[in-house]
Parts: C-alpha cells; sequence; structure tokens
C-alpha cells in the first residue's frame, strides 16, 4: 500500500462499548440481506490482496426508528465475511463529534464510519438507512454521474468527514441522496427513507457505472 495512503478501515473515533447481545436482531437480518447484494457487486468485500491490502471495505446501516438517533450498522473489518449474523453488528447509541466518542454495544465493535452513518441521520431526519460503498468505478465518474462529492482533503471517519456530511446534506445543491467522498479513496454513499431506497440508489449507480454481479 502506498505510504500516503491511510489503512483502511481504521477506527478513529473514542468508542466506549459494551458487550452485549445486539437487540432487534431482526434489522440485522434486513440488512444482511442488502448487504449480499451488494457483495455480489464488489461493492462491500475484504480479503482480496488487490484492493485495500485485503482488509475489509464498505458498510450499511439501519435508524432503529423514526426520529430515534440509535442505529445499527455493520461492525468493523466485516467486509470480507460470506454471510454476517446479527452478532456481526453493533447498536450505536450515542455519537457526540465535540468529543469524538462514539457509544455503542454487541458483539462486535461499529464499523470506523459510524460518525459518518450518524451525521447523516442527524443532518436528514427522515433517512431511515445508509449504506457506504467502495467502487472504482462509480468514484471516478462522480463529476459525470452528478455526485455531490466531500472535500479531498478530508478523511474518512473523521468529525470533520461528518462536518462534510452535514454541510452538503443542508445545501441548496444537493439533489440526490448520494455523496462520493472525494477523501476517501472509492468510497460512495447513499441513504434513503427505507433501507430499499437507499439499496436502488446505490444498485442504479452500479449499473450507469458498468457494474455486473460477479460470481462467487
Amino acid at each position: 500500500m502506498d505510504d500516503n495512503k491511510e489503512t483502511e478501515g481504521v477506527i478513529k473515533y473514542k468508542l466506549d462499548f459494551e458487550q452485549a447481545p445486539l437487540p432487534h436482531p431482526a434489522l440485522a437480518l434486513q440488512l444482511e440481506a442488502w448487504r449480499q447484494r451488494l457483495c455480489a457487486l464488489g461493492l462491500i468485500g475484504g480479503n482480496d490482496p488487490a484492493r485495500y491490502d485485503g482488509l475489509g471495505f464498505g458498510n450499511l446501516s439501519h435508524r432503529l426508528e423514526t426520529g430515534s438517533t440509535n442505529f445499527i450498522i455493520s461492525g468493523t473489518q466485516t467486509g470480507h465475511l460470506d454471510k454476517m449474523e446479527p452478532e456481526d453488528y453493533a447498536l450505536v447509541t450515542l455519537c457526540d463529534p465535540a468529543s469524538n466518542t462514539i457509544r455503542a454495544q454487541g458483539k462486535t465493535a461499529p464499523s470506523s464510519e459510524a460518525m459518518t452513518h450518524a451525521a447523516i441521520y442527524s443532518a436528514a431526519p427522515t433517512a431511515q438507512a445508509v449504506i457506504h460503498v467502495h467502487s472504482p468505478e462509480i468514484w471516478q465518474q462522480a463529476e459525470s454521474l452528478g455526485l455531490a462529492t466531500t472535500n479531498s482533503n478530508i478523511a474518512y471517519g473523521t468529525t470533520e468527514m461528518a462536518e462534510e456530511f452535514a454541510r452538503l446534506i443542508s445545501s441548496d445543491f444537493l439533489d440526490s441522496n448520494v455523496i462520493s467522498m472525494g477523501g476517501h479513496e472509492d468510497g460512495i454513499v447513499s441513504w434513503g427513507e427505507t433501507l430499499d431506497e437507499a439499496g436502488e440508489l446505490m444498485l442504479q449507480l452500479a449499473s450507469q457505472a458498468g457494474l455486473a454481479e460477479r460470481a462467487k
């Protein structure tokens, strides 16, 4: 890996984590159904030496209920798993950008991008699900696909990235629920009022970028 590039999947926030069974396992199963579809397109994965030194990439989350600040998110470095069970997901119960702290519970620590997911739920009150994938094909065509893009100087998993998402979501020029992460190579994020809406947005982009489902 290029020494100038950040290591993928590193948690940058302070984590207050409680080992406990995951509440609402049915939500994790809904997320897993969409995760399988995204894995088939190579948008979520891991254990590939040719991509990010084999580290896991991609994550997705679902708000517990409308108006709640709590959400279930895939665990850190789980992208390589063929199938994830509820214990591979975590429940985020607090996000405090001011202190760069995430509080969560489960059997697996939450994704390194949990701060960004929390920022989207805060800035977009109707959002119920968030999907973050890695796609060089979509990322490199972000401008031609008309995607809003975060500042290239802002790194993933930081409070600055969370603030950048909040800024873009509240801006007048954002015309879709998709943002390309300018400072996070290949990172693309979608969200929607339902998980299906967020997922279909990503599938549409994948199709426009020329991606086809990959055989496992």
